[in-house]
């Protein structure tokens, strides 16, 4: 039996396995099945904890509910950090993913994190053709929304398509979602965020996550939303974002500036699984 322990962050929930002593092998069948909420433990990710091979506390792979091997997951980076610092006594650790190193901090009973430099450049994010990442106009055949006039598109550690809307309640997160998950602009897919600016230091956020779907909270989403928003003059340099699982405070100085993430993580249970199991 494979011990895990469930967690989540503002409820982007999450499977962790701690992989650093002793090896957990998942491919993407078995990352899937694990995060179907009827047949499995059920998550959002799969986090799986392993040495770092670049002198930083702990490496985090992390499985999207599809079963795909994505890049970033800020809400993930902060359970994974507190888990760290919690076994260390340490204030601060450091965490290797396949978006880049995470420099994180304990403030205040939260977890703050460097999310790195947020990235702008139409190849970075990527896209498959140039557009201004500031604005864009995104053709959906079929739908019919102001917002998609005036797309921004934002990296950080992995690809976002933000949408500024008059009211992120009533935004069609599950029906657009996934049509713009994999539009063709989007080679690697997107993440998609439906952002209402209630004034410039607050947001409101809903989100569609790439491999995930409609999701209750996007640390990396609500770090794009900020800086998409910073760049068309919306809001200040720190906003806090309120999201459907609760609030995240984004800081972030413009552009070439690391960006910043604080928010809360909680431990739901241990447990374990047979993953030789079938499915």
């Amino acid at each position: 039996m494979t011990p895990f322990l469930k967690m989540h962050g503002l409820g982007n929930d999450f499977v962790v396995f701690d992989a650093r002593k002793s090896p957990v092998a998942l491919d993407r069948a078995q990352a899937r099945a694990l995060a179907d909420r009827r047949h499995g433990i059920g998550c959002d990710q799969v986090i799986v904890m392993e040495r770092s091979t670049n002198g930083a506390d702990a490496s985090m792979r992390i499985f999207n509910a599809d079963g795909g091997e994505v890049e970033s997951c800020g809400n993930a980076a902060r359970c994974v950090a507190r888990l760290l610092m919690d076994e260390n006594g340490a204030r601060a650790v450091a965490l290797d993913s396949a978006g880049g190193t995470l420099n994180c901090a304990s403030v205040d009973g939260q977890v703050r994190i460097d999310m790195g430099i947020p990235k702008f450049s139409w190849r970075d994010i990527p896209l498959r053709e140039e557009r201004d990442t500031i604005s864009f106009s995104l053709r959906v055949p079929g739908t019919e929304l102001p917002a998609l006039k005036q797309a921004a598109a934002v990296n950080v550690g992995n690809p976002h398509c933000v949408l500024f809307v008059e009211d992120a309640a009533t935004a069609p997160v599950q029906s657009v979602g996934p049509t713009i998950e994999t539009h063709p602009l989007f080679p690697q897919r997107t993440n998609l965020e439906f952002v209402q600016v209630l004034s410039p230091d607050r947001m409101r956020m809903r989100v569609w996550e790439r491999g995930a779907g409609m999701t209750l909270a996007c640390g990396t989403g609500a770090c794009a939303s900020v800086a998409a928003a910073y760049r068309r003059g919306l809001c200040r340099n720190r906003v806090d974002v309120g999201l459907d699982g609760g609030t995240l405070r984004i800081e972030w100085e413009g552009e070439g500036s690391p960006i910043f993430m604080t928010g809360p993580s909680a431990l739901s249970y241990r447990g374990e699984i047979d993953l030789g199991a079938p499915a």
